[in-house]
């Protein structure tokens, strides 16, 4: 696993986005599309993606730098997401969680966005909905953050600093 910079959110240069999948196939489809593109929202920004297969290994990754975007899937364990925004919500400045499922259905979409998370992401990923969905977020996440988002935090399970 690739580790993150210690301030991975920057308003342009290197911004690093967490996946969280146990699927080998998933991650390396994620991969290909942060090396590849098309990032035309945000060409100032080079992607980098992280992965991580358990909730524990996403704590360790969250807690080394500012990580903007994070990407759960909800198949394999449905309540991992539930969880981690849960968790996440308590950071002073916690990254949008984005859903990702086989079965990306209006019931999935209502359920993730009433309890707040950012979107909901279809699998197998299509490219161009992928980088569209993250550009966005990040937009988003930087605009709501402003300065703030330059400073590197630490974030605990249960609390940041």
């Amino acid at each position: 696993m690739k580790k993150p910079p210690a301030v991975a959110a920057n308003f342009s240069g290197n911004i690093t986005v967490l996946a969280v999948d146990s699927c080998a196939e998933d991650c390396a489809a994620l991969a290909n599309t942060f090396k590849t593109g098309p990032w035309s929202l945000c060409p100032e920004v080079h992607w980098t993606l992280t992965t991580a297969g358990t909730l524990g290994a996403a704590w360790s990754v969250l807690r080394e730098g500012q990580i903007p975007i994070v990407l759960c899937e909800c198949d394999r364990q449905p309540a991992l997401w539930h969880e981690l925004l849960e968790q996440i919500a308590l950071s002073p400045n916690p990254p949008f969680l984005i859903v990702t499922s086989r079965l990306a259905d209006d019931r999935l979409w209502a359920e993730a966005l009433n309890l707040g998370a950012y979107d909901v992401l279809a699998k197998p990923f299509d490219g161009s909905e992928v980088t569209r969905v993250v550009s966005m977020a990040w937009m988003h996440w930087r605009d709501q953050r402003g300065h703030r988002a330059l400073a590197p935090r630490t974030l605990v399970a249960g609390g940041g600093r």
